[in-house]
């Protein structure tokens, strides 16, 4: 019987025998498994985490009112800049021409007293805000004559310029005297050796 049985049934069958104590023996194939410790199985039974799917971010493009808007910011920042400079510019030049308080001087042959060769002098002054027009008739200044103009109301009106001219705007032969204060003409009408308001019903022609 034992040679009919390979050599492996005949290790069994032996070892089957064999007792320890209570305890039998048991041959297996191969090596025995390995118990898993607790981590590897955490490891094997932790479910595959699902990362989102980030979206491609889109480059942020300005709608075409916002180029509109810094095209008009552009121009009145320019506008603003550029009325400065010029009322700089133009103030400047005033201050150049005629000083601070604004004073403007001219000759005239008025018929007060002064001929050609002796010519009546008028000063024209911005005296804060008020105009005055001060005449010294043929140079005598011993027959100085005051003319006070109006009173300018605003802000940087005491910067504003004031010119004279004479002319014959009533048609009586005698040169009157006109007062220019930017835009505005202001007649003071030659009469008896001096100068006076214009009335509101005479006929003048400026």
């Amino acid at each position: 019987m034992m040679q009919s049985m390979n050599s492996r049934e005949w290790v069994q069958a032996l070892f089957s025998m064999l007792m320890i104590g209570n305890r039998p023996f048991y041959l297996h194939e191969g090596l025995p498994a390995q118990p898993q410790r607790a981590s590897q199985q955490r490891l094997t039974e932790r479910k595959p985490e699902i990362l989102p799917v980030q979206e491609e971010k889109q480059p942020w493009r300005p709608h075409w009112l916002v180029y509109v808007g810094l095209v008009m910011l552009v121009m009145v920042i320019g506008w603003v800049v550029f009325t400065a400079v010029a009322n700089w510019w133009q103030v400047t030049q005033d201050d150049w021409q005629y000083g601070r308080p604004r004073t403007f001087q001219i000759n005239a042959v008025v018929g007060h007293n002064d001929s050609a060769s002796h010519p009546s002098h008028f000063i024209a002054l911005n005296l804060k805000n008020h105009i005055e027009v001060i005449e010294i008739p043929g140079g005598d200044a011993t027959h100085e004559r005051v003319y006070i103009g109006p009173a300018l109301i605003g802000d940087g009106q005491d910067l504003q310029p004031v010119t004279l001219s004479f002319q014959d705007v009533n048609g009586d032969g005698k040169p009157d005297m006109l007062i220019h204060i930017g835009d505005q003409t202001i007649v003071f009408i030659n009469d008896r050796g001096g100068f006076r308001p214009a009335r509101q019903n005479e006929h003048i022609h400026v």
